[in-house]
């Protein structure tokens, strides 16, 4: 269920400037906005990077990440800076002077980022499990 905007927790009211935010962003997130503000497809980055198509979604989906090597050659070719690609900090893409949000957009983009954080638990949670399940396996 959806929270009102009136029960969001501190934080949650979003501008344009938190777009690209570590707390609203995932490097996926930030590597498809870097692409898109750079005027590239999908097809034009995995062609200039050498990887196949499969690999850019993976890593915009954030099914898989880039290399170390890999991001390097990101980072340049995007015109960004590899800390913002990973940690939202530093020379990167800016929203710049677009309009605020509206209500419905900083509701979505709130909801999303509340169900990320307890997506994150829950792959914790199942993690504990597997431990556990692992271990009493071995004790049989």
């Amino acid at each position: 269920m959806a929270e009102s905007s009136t029960e969001r927790e501190p934080g949650t009211d979003f501008s344009p400037e938190d777009w690209f935010s570590a707390d609203v962003a995932t490097l996926g997130d930030r590597i498809a906005g870097a692409r898109e503000a750079a005027g590239l497809t999908q097809e034009d980055l995995a062609q200039r990077l050498g990887v196949r198509l499969t690999t850019v979604h993976a890593w915009e989906d954030d099914m898989a990440e880039p290399r170390g090597n890999r991001l390097s050659t990101l980072a340049g070719l995007l015109n960004v800076s590899i800390t913002w690609l990973i940690t939202a900090e530093g020379e990167g893409v800016t929203i710049g002077d677009a309009p605020p949000l509206s209500a419905p957009l900083r509701d979505a983009l709130a909801d999303l980022n509340r169900l990320r954080v307890q997506a994150a638990g829950l792959v914790q949670e199942i993690a504990t499990v597997e431990k556990r399940l692992r271990q009493a396996l071995r004790q049989e």
